[in-house]
């Protein structure tokens, strides 16, 4: 698979990502509470995953028990840490705060590449950072103006929010050094699953279980919300850097605004709009600077030694 190709599987990725809202939205009103709904999430996801790997290719549902560690990174660190500190941010602040607290993840993900991987970290890239943060900060609505005040625990749960989301892209980094893109995606919901759903108290919505309804949503939830992106993103992050896949992935607040007009008629403002051509612009400023870098590639591979 080429860089191209990977670059479009994270977009595809994020955009499902996006649409997320509406089944989560739909479930809560049915009744299910916040991590009933992230415990139905991580076991759909992992039923899907575990039947397509089957037929697909069994031996890729194979792991040493040594290697277990990555994938308590993937699954328990990242997945089910970030859906914690998410939740908690908006019961703390609001929804806007902890979204926009939530694209910090970009940043963390650059650090820690430059740090780990040593991924260079440019003007361009260090650009579309900034872009992409004060894009979706257009799209949330924190800015032009700001009139909500957040408590010091608020902000530490929204920053670790972003921190545990960009983890994934970490871990999963070092899992794809071993194992197969399917693979990590496959345990990293399996042991998600298993560590939140002892907690989440989803027996206790045996009811709501019951209402045909309901289940519509937790299947668009765990297929097309969850594992199709999730192979989708695991794939393109085996031939993109973490930085850049990350920044990349900040299209799916645009797609999660543009679900709302769309869905639930909320209306966009023109700052909004604006948002959405800012984190669309950082977009295209990652898939340039990744050009350059294959030209330059290739360039030096042609050069006589």
């Amino acid at each position: 698979m080429d860089h191209k190709l990977s670059l479009i599987f994270i977009g595809i990725a994020a955009s499902l990502w996006g649409i997320i809202g509406a089944f989560v939205t739909y479930l809560n009103e049915l009744g299910f509470t916040p991590v009933q709904v992230v415990a139905l999430r991580s076991l759909t996801a992992a039923l899907f995953l575990v039947v397509y790997t089957f037929f697909k290719n069994r031996d890729l549902l194979k792991i040493k028990a040594a290697d277990s560690k990555y994938f308590v990174g993937t699954g328990i660190i990242s997945i089910v840490f970030f859906n914690w500190c998410l939740f908690s941010a908006i019961e703390e602040t609001s929804i806007s705060i902890a979204s926009i607290l939530l694209y910090t993840a970009p940043a963390f993900v650059a650090l820690f590449s430059r740090l780990l991987f040593k991924e260079s970290l440019t003007v361009r890239k260090l650009s579309a950072l900034l872009i992409t943060f004060i894009g979706c900060s257009f799209v949330i609505g924190i800015l032009p103006t700001m009139n909500e005040t957040i408590s010091f625990y608020g902000f530490i749960l929204g920053l670790g929010s972003g921190l545990f989301y960009a983890l994934y892209s970490i871990f999963g980094k070092f899992a794809l050094k071993k194992y197969d893109s399917l693979t990590v995606t496959v345990f990293t919901f399996l042991f998600a699953a298993t560590a939140i759903t002892p907690f989440s108290g989803v027996w206790q919505a045996g009811t709501l279980l019951l209402n045909m309804k309901a289940w519509v949503y937790i299947i668009g939830l765990g297929f097309f919300s969850t594992a199709l992106p999730f192979i989708l993103y695991t794939k393109g992050l085996s031939r993109v850097e973490s930085s850049q896949a990350s920044i990349i992935a900040t299209i799916e607040p645009v797609v999660a605004s543009l679900v709302g007009f769309l869905i639930f008629h909320e209306k966009l403002n023109v700052w909004q709009y604006l948002g959405i051509v800012l984190v669309i612009a950082a977009v295209i400023i990652v898939q340039e600077s990744a050009k350059k870098r294959e030209k330059q590639t290739i360039v030096s591979k042609r050069s006589p030694s």
